[in-house]
């Protein structure tokens, strides 16, 4: 997989410009193909073969030679060193933005957790300012229910002493106290 990284027979080459001294094309040729030969030790070696899974998103060689006939390809063919410079930008960016990923992913993470951890500590505090309330609503509801016994007593009693209730002006023999004095007020009555 990673060989489709390198296209062998493309048909497509960098070609060197003319300002350039032969030396520097050689030193080009040679890094080539140290880099293959790297390449292909990589792949032939079985202890190194989870390296090849990254790769699994490589470009085809048909895309490749898609994109050296594009304006762009065609400008980088005739400029190596911009190429190289291409090369080498996205390249060393990946660093970051795996780190910027990274930290992206991290930190939804931690906000998930936060978000659980924060909803438990108000669920907590809530609970406990809710009995905190409640116990505080008991101990006025009992000093009110108190208060009310208290004051109903002390008005029946003042209610009493101010306003005796009248004295029986006759027994009946019966012993219905009503009844005598219901009789006395018909009594009462006849009279005047």
């Amino acid at each position: 997989m990673v060989e489709a990284l390198i296209p062998k027979e493309t048909g497509v080459g960098f070609r060197m410009t003319k300002e350039e001294p032969p030396s520097t094309s050689k030193d080009l040729q040679e890094l080539q193909k140290k880099l293959s030969l790297l390449v292909e030790s990589i792949q032939n070696n079985s202890k190194v073969d989870f390296l090849a899974l990254p790769f699994t998103w490589a470009i085809t060689t048909a895309q490749m030679v898609a994109f050296m006939k594009s304006p762009v390809g065609q400008y980088l063919d005739r400029h190596p060193f911009m190429a190289l410079t291409v090369l080498v930008f996205v390249v060393m960016s990946a660093i970051p933005v795996g780190f910027f990923l990274l930290i992206v992913v991290l930190t939804s993470l931690a906000a998930f957790v936060g978000v659980i951890l924060l909803e438990g500590l108000v669920i907590s505090v809530g609970g406990l300012s809710l009995l905190c309330v409640l116990c505080g609503l008991s101990f006025v509801s009992l000093a009110m229910s108190g208060t009310i016994i208290v004051s109903y007593v002390v008005v029946s009693s003042l209610v009493n002493y101010w306003f005796p209730p009248r004295p029986l002006t006759q027994q009946n023999s019966s012993g219905d106290c009503q009844l005598a004095m219901k009789s006395a007020d018909l009594e009462g009555l006849y009279q005047e």
